[in-house]
């Protein structure tokens, strides 16, 4: 079963459902309705909100090379 809000009234033989009612139709049935103009799907669980995104993390610059000093004596 899946659950969709009506956007227009309809009327027929199994009565009238109005603007802004939910109703549960069969998955297939559902997606038929679900068009965008006569309903919408409505989701059942609550939307997850997204996580902050992680921090970049940057390649650790290295040390500065040590100069190497040589000390001569004759």
């Amino acid at each position: 079963m899946a659950r969709i809000r009506m956007l227009t009234s309809v009327a027929g033989a199994d009565g009238v459902w109005h603007a802004g009612e939910e109703r549960d139709l069969p998955g297939d049935q559902a997606t038929a309705w679900a068009d965008g103009v006569r309903a919408v799907l409505v989701r059942a669980e609550p939307v997850e909100t997204p996580e902050a995104p992680a921090p970049e993390r940057t390649a650790r610059k290295r040390p500065a090379a040590r100069v190497r000093r040589e000390t001569r004596t004759a």
